[in-house]
């Protein structure tokens, strides 16, 4: 026996062993491609797609053709690079002008969204926009202003055509280097400028007829109905539910939920589309239940998903058909068709359907906290409650008692579902919002049910029931449902230690945790144990995760340097979307005024230049460092290695960190690259 040929063989078993399983890896690699794709640092050119498109068909084809053990290894590299592909042409497909310098003056567009900003400002965006002295091929696409003073006492109504003297900019890069990249987000989102404005909105043209006008216009009546009906914080909780419009959620309300662990009861996405189908399905299936005369003549379950389909539908352009949403709305009609088909319809194969769907409608969105959360809470709670779903069959067929009575198993159920949710996003939420909710299972024990049980039929109920006049009674009760919601909230958000911050992870912790959890669940075989492997090499990385010693902001006007109290702050006010991010990612729950009176740490080699110091400074810190950080200053040609405008505005943000050889620096845009939106 030819003892070379042992490790192929091995290789092909294990193959083997997968079938049955393999489309569950399809969303896998397509994510494998579009992950590669976002991490570029040079932006691919046609004929790079062409190559990588040409190469995927020959390896599925090859893949489809030759079968066998080995089939696997061309068919998931083909998806690889079909994910590269699917990435790009989104990336291209909506492709508008960025404005490239900062503008202030005259701003006219229409009124397409509301919303708030993080300083809770109201904030509005603009699409067919008018800016003085650009060219109609330059201007952007949309842009979103935040009003601020005068500006916020009287916002503007949907679809109405306004004006207003702005402050415009395009939008900015990453706060520092490997931070969350908002240039990203606002090309995939449309936008060309984000600013503010501090003059009242004036509107020169009543809103525009259209399909759309039309259901934005429906939304905010609705919107205003729910806050009318509904005093105080309710009636923004409700129109947030219902319609999307997050406007009048206080700043002091968003906390108290995302201290608790409840925040993903505002956003519209699986678990509100889920119970609004679930709610209409049941009701349907107990009305034909009803009837014996029709219960014997259709299937009472798939009249019931037909009409749970276009109430998920009608949920959708309610709610503004936000990516969340949609992303639910896609899995809700995944696992609804597979009820029409006769399919099982909670299994992970229902699952893959929907990331793939997902993934090629909206490539962009594997790299949101959205997808990632919501994909890791279904896949879990499908894999946990499909083994308790076969223990109890194999119990039934030896003919054992169920375990649980029948009165226990809802409130059971809740709380293995609401535990498995809280464990498998837990280090999504983690890695991306810096923070961990110690009672979140306390808080979500005692709020989903009454979301569930009461929010949302009483919901159903006062949609109906609203264009008759009659919904008065519905939305009492769906107000004291979010009144009980928002006093768990503060009660939970109260307890000593509900919260603690964590550091921001390197980069490839993500990617590490969520193919080790794939690996360790979806491959059959002893290989399994190498997902095992990776989860405690990104808990490694994560522990030994170490925060740059200085960070500058790319227009210089903060510094913060690492200490012993934590990071010290050059500024108590101003930049403070900058200082915010700095401190969370720092794991340092503190609020900018408190960095800014701790006391800056004297660094060997490093030097500081404040203000606008003229080129002798510099040269003066020069002779006593080796870099010398002036990112207010023109130095010119130093004596040293210099941080001043000119660098900053050529590497963006800065972060510096020692190095075997002397401060080691890094900028923003060395990280991002030559991307599409990157400026």
């Amino acid at each position: 026996m030819d003892t070379s040929l042992a490790p192929f063989r091995l290789v092909a078993a294990a193959l083997l062993a997968q079938r049955g399983r393999l489309f569950l890896w399809v969303p896998v690699m397509l994510a494998a491609g579009i992950g590669i794709y976002f991490q570029l640092r040079w932006e691919p050119g046609l004929a790079h797609f062409a190559a990588a498109a040409g190469a995927a068909a020959v390896l599925g084809l090859v893949a489809w053709r030759r079968g066998g053990a080995w089939a696997p290894l061309p068919g998931a590299a083909a998806l690889v690079l079909a994910g590269i592909c699917l990435a790009g042409a989104r990336a291209h497909i909506v492709a508008a002008p960025v404005l490239d310098f900062r503008y202030y003056g005259p701003v006219e567009g229409r009124v397409v969204a509301l919303d708030r900003s993080v300083s809770d400002a109201p904030r509005v965006t603009l699409d067919r926009v008018v800016l003085s002295r650009v060219e109609t091929a330059e201007l952007p696409g949309r842009v979103r202003v935040a009003l601020h003073g005068a500006a916020a006492e009287d916002p503007p109504g949907p679809g109405l055509r306004v004006m207003v003297t702005a402050h415009l900019s395009p939008p900015a890069g990453p706060v520092e280097p490997g931070g969350f990249d908002f240039q990203r987000n606002a090309w995939f989102a449309g936008l060309g400028a984000v600013g503010y404005a501090r003059t009242p909105m004036l509107a020169i043209a009543p809103a525009a007829g259209g399909p759309a006008q039309a259901i934005l216009a429906l939304r905010m009546r609705l919107a205003a109905a729910l806050r009318a009906e509904m005093p105080g914080q309710a009636g923004a909780i409700a129109a947030a539910i219902l319609v999307g419009d997050r406007s009048g959620v206080s700043r002091a309300v968003l906390e108290d939920l995302r201290a608790s662990n409840l925040a993903h009861l505002l956003a519209i996405s699986g678990l509100h589309m889920g119970l609004l189908t679930g709610l209409v399905f049941g009701a349907v299936r107990a009305g034909v239940a009803l009837v014996p005369r029709l219960a014997l003549r259709v299937s009472g379950k798939k009249l019931a998903a037909a009409a749970a389909l276009p109430a998920g539908l009608a949920y959708l352009v309610l709610s503004g058909a936000s990516v969340a949403t949609e992303r639910a709305f896609v899995m809700a009609a995944v696992v609804l068709g597979a009820v029409l088909l006769d399919r099982r319809a909670l299994t992970l194969r229902a699952v893959a359907v929907a990331a793939v769907i997902v993934l090629c409608l909206r490539p962009e969105s594997l790299v949101g906290p959205g997808f990632q959360m919501s994909f890791a809470a279904t896949t879990a709670l499908v894999m946990v409650f499909g083994a308790i779903r076969d223990a109890t069959q194999a119990r039934r067929r030896a003919g054992r008692p169920a375990r649980l009575p029948r009165w226990a198993r809802w409130p059971v159920g809740v709380l293995i579902s609401s535990a498995v949710a809280g464990a498998a996003t837990a280090p999504v939420g983690a890695f991306h919002f810096n923070q961990m909710s110690h009672y979140g299972l306390i808080a979500n024990l005692a709020s989903v049910p009454v979301m569930g049980a009461l929010v949302m039929p009483a919901a159903v109920a006062g949609l109906l029931l609203w264009p008759l006049g009659l919904a008065g009674p519905a939305f009492a009760a769906m107000a004291a449902g979010i009144d009980w919601i928002l006093g768990v909230a503060h009660h939970v958000a109260g307890f000593e230690g509900a919260v603690r911050q964590v550091v921001t992870p390197p980069g490839a912790v993500l990617p590490l945790l969520a193919g080790g959890a794939l690996v360790l669940t979806l491959w059959r075989g002893p290989a399994r144990i190498t997902g095992g492997a990776a989860i405690l090499a990104a808990a490694a990385l994560w522990i030994g995760a170490e925060r740059p010693l200085v960070l500058v902001s790319d227009d210089g006007r903060l510094v913060g340097v690492m200490g012993t109290q934590g990071r010290a702050l050059n500024r108590e006010r101003g930049a403070g979307f900058v200082a915010l991010s700095w401190l969370e990612n720092d794991g340092d729950p503190a609020l900018q005024a408190v960095a800014a009176a701790r006391t800056r740490p004297e660094l060997r080699g490093i030097g500081f230049v404040t203000g606008r110091a003229e080129a002798g400074a510099v040269d003066a810190a020069c002779r006593a460092h080796a870099l010398v950080i002036a990112p207010e200053a023109d130095a010119g040609a130093a004596a040293c290695q210099v941080i001043d405008r000119e660098t900053l505005r050529r590497l963006g943000a800065v972060a510096i960190r020692p190095g075997p050889d002397g401060p080691r620096i890094t900028g923003a845009r060395q990280v991002t690259g030559a991307r599409l939106w990157t400026r």
